[in-house]
């Protein structure tokens, strides 16, 4: 099974992240969307810890309760590997090799790109196409990460009654439901955006140009600092306060004294993020910053970060256009969609 995956029965989108498990499926018909399933099954406590599976059976039986709680009937799953374990590089090759001597090819030159032993890793390639200036070469993207991290993510998903059809990688499955909220935005196709994914415990950025990943970039920053202050505070479990976040009910003092210098804290590391690009790149500027992941919920975040840093913000919405299935909760989804881009993206595989 390779990292792109090939034409295939309908899939349901997996996002195995710190804290959820993520489902979502999607249909398709006279070119729209429509969300059929989809659930958000909360994990234990560091079960995943920075995205790699420590508590395989755990987030087997959160796969397992995200199937039931959805009422999807797929058996067939897309997942993804984070991208601190895999790695990508563009390599130029002859133009005039068919597919299995470009993979024999690829395994001999990819040995020198991949600091693992090439029998402990899980290979997959894209042809992109002609190299500029050089009609008889192409460019292929190589995408390799350690087979324990494909592994541990099979072994998951048959626990919890699927099958891994599709391994993808997160970058690439966001780059994927990013097609989906371009038209949202109001620059031009060619732009420069960053996509700022703040989830629980991660924070990662991805620069998109005209469409296209061109850098990204994790670091470890999230709403678990939060739900951590709101529970030291006021003296509450992981789960009360991880509740408490989304429905309300904390003391007044919550707003200012919580909320306030964790969302000062979030700009911030948009803003650093952001730094780390420009120092590494030819770009000084970015046109607009799209906000994703389950901090971008937070009331009033966007407009702080178009207000501190000069640049235009929304929040993401995938699933903005799509019709809804008779099973799915308007309110619920509208309150997760920016949290669904990775499963979104992975969804859409079905479509390929």
């Amino acid at each position: 099974m390779g990292l792109f995956g090939s034409k295939a029965p309908p899939l349901v989108g997996i996002d195995i992240s710190s804290t959820a498990v993520k489902l979502l499926q999607l249909s398709q018909s006279g070119g729209r969307y429509r969300v059929e399933h989809y659930a958000v099954e909360p994990l234990p406590p560091n079960a995943v810890v920075e995205k790699n599976i420590v508590e395989v059976e755990a987030v087997g039986e959160a796969i397992k309760r995200a199937v039931v709680r959805s009422g999807t009937r797929l058996k067939h799953a897309a997942a993804a590997v984070a991208g601190s374990a895999v790695i990508t590089k563009v390599i130029p090759m002859p133009g005039n090799l068919d597919e299995d001597e470009l993979e024999d090819q690829i395994q001999l030159e990819a040995s020198q790109y991949i600091p693992y032993p090439i029998e402990e890793v899980s290979l997959d390639f894209e042809v992109l196409g002609p190299v500029q200036g050089n009609p008889d070469m192409v460019n292929v993207l190589l995408a390799a990460s350690r087979t324990e991290n494909v592994e541990v993510r099979q072994s998951a998903l048959e626990l919890g009654g699927l099958t891994a059809r599709v391994m993808d990688v997160e970058a690439f499955a966001m780059e994927n439901a990013f097609a989906l909220i371009a038209d949202q935005l109001a620059v031009p196709r060619d732009a420069i955006v960053a996509l700022v994914d703040v989830g629980a415990t991660m924070t990662t950025l991805n620069v998109l140009r005209a469409q296209r990943s061109i850098y990204t970039r994790e670091q470890v920053f999230g709403g678990k600092q939060l739900t951590d202050e709101v529970m030291r505070r006021y003296g509450l479990s992981y789960e009360e306060a991880g509740l408490a976040k989304r429905q309300g009910g904390l003391p007044e003092s919550y707003e200012i004294e919580v909320l306030e210098p964790f969302k000062e804290a979030m700009v911030q590391q948009v803003s650093r993020l952001l730094q780390f690009f420009y120092a590494g790149s030819e770009f000084n500027r970015v046109d607009q910053i799209v906000l994703a992941g389950g901090c971008a919920s937070i009331p009033g975040i966007a407009e702080m970060v178009e207000e501190q840093l000069g640049v235009p913000t929304i929040i993401a919405n995938p699933l903005a256009t799509m019709s809804l299935g008779p099973r799915v909760q308007a309110h619920a989804l509208a309150q997760d969609a920016p949290a669904l881009m990775i499963a979104c993206g992975l969804a859409l595989r079905s479509f390929d």
